[in-house]
């Protein structure tokens, strides 16, 4: 029966000048090199994914969208045919 593994390895290499700035920096924290890039990857991880999930919008823009969605207007010929083309291809008979 396998096993899955409960940690990754990431290699990696860099100049001389970025490890000694790397371990300086988590030397100031009182973190271990690999918590210190553990830690830091994880941040900006999280703060790349929170730009792609999250849209930001003016409060003018924020109103206009509530707005269409509260009073949305009368399907016109086009979105009734987009309609019908997405039922067939995704609720085929």
């Amino acid at each position: 029966m396998a096993h899955a593994r409960a940690e990754e390895r990431i290699p990696a290499r860099m100049p001389t000048a970025v490890y000694d700035r790397v371990v300086e920096a988590a030397q100031a924290v009182g973190a271990t090199l690999n918590q210190f890039l553990v830690q830091s990857a994880l941040e900006k991880a999280n703060e790349i994914l929170e730009q792609e999930r999250v849209i930001k919008l003016s409060a003018h823009a924020a109103k206009t969208v509530f707005d269409l969605m509260d009073n949305p207007p009368v399907p016109n010929e086009q979105l009734k045919a987009a309609m019908k083309r997405r039922e067939k291809a995704l609720c085929p008979k």
